[in-house]
């Protein structure tokens, strides 16, 4: 499925030591300036998408098989924190072991991930009704869109937004969690109107590093489709979250 060969010249190089920065959520600050490989952009973009949106399709099917089933509905809310923790642990673990992982089971794990993802959506079937749900849906589809659009065909450099938009998905995560302890709609709705700013701003970052390869911590072009799609598929998913934030509010079952 994918060509691992070292010796290809238009894989991905991998930077010397000094160039390693954390990862997580695909994010390397220090990588974000890294000079992008000739002849490699286009494809690489083209991937980056298409596991996208096959993993959006993954979520999409887990999530209605398990919403008609009743035991596994059960199953996901019973353990819905400790699910949140798996797919922190994957998302961090995929980022972190990318350069050491074949690229079939780096995509292996992505689709993993988007049916682990999947299943707890069948929560938010559940506890949303249909109307907000396909708002929100259609309104994450037409927010994302455009900003992949303006990511792709903007001449401005979006690199100096990283240290904030990083800055902000870190807010977005301490407030999420007060919210789930504190609760309240006024504060929830808050947070969706400032995530849905903050993630059309991420997509536009990320389609523009994918885009211009600043991804040169990879070592092959196959895994930073991989990553990349990842971070496209993270960018849709939280834009869905927090847009049924707004168009939810009031419409619970």
């Amino acid at each position: 499925m994918f060509n691992t060969n070292r010796n290809d010249p238009n894989r991905y190089e991998a930077p010397d030591d000094a160039q390693r920065g954390p990862v997580g959520y695909g994010w390397d600050p220090r990588a974000l300036t890294a000079r992008p490989v000739a002849g490699v952009r286009e494809g690489f973009l083209t991937a980056s998408f298409v596991w996208m949106f096959l993993a959006l399709l993954v979520s999409a099917a887990t999530a209605f098989m398990t919403l008609a089933n009743q035991s596994a509905l059960q199953l996901v809310a019973n353990d819905f924190f400790l699910l949140i923790i798996a797919e922190f642990a994957m998302v961090i673990g995929l980022s972190a072991a990318i350069n050491r992982l074949n690229s079939t089971v780096a995509l292996l794990m992505l689709f993993v991930y988007a049916a682990l993802n999947g299943a707890m959506f069948a929560i938010i079937l559940e506890v949303y009704n249909i109307g907000s749900v396909t708002s929100a849906f259609v309104g994450a589809a037409a927010i994302f869109g455009a900003a992949a659009l303006y990511g792709y065909v903007t001449g401005r450099d979006l690199t100096s937004l990283g240290g904030l938009l990083f800055a902000g998905l870190i807010g977005i995560v301490v407030a999420s969690l007060a919210n789930m302890f504190i609760g309240g709609s006024g504060l929830s709705f808050v947070i969706g109107i400032v995530g849905t700013l903050l993630f059309t701003g991420l997509t536009a970052f990320d389609v523009q590093r994918i885009k211009n390869g600043r991804m040169a911590w990879v070592q092959n072009r196959e895994n930073a489709s991989v990553l990349g799609a990842l971070a496209l598929y993270l960018d849709f998913v939280n834009l869905f979250l927090m847009l049924l934030r707004v168009t939810g509010g009031g419409g619970r079952r």
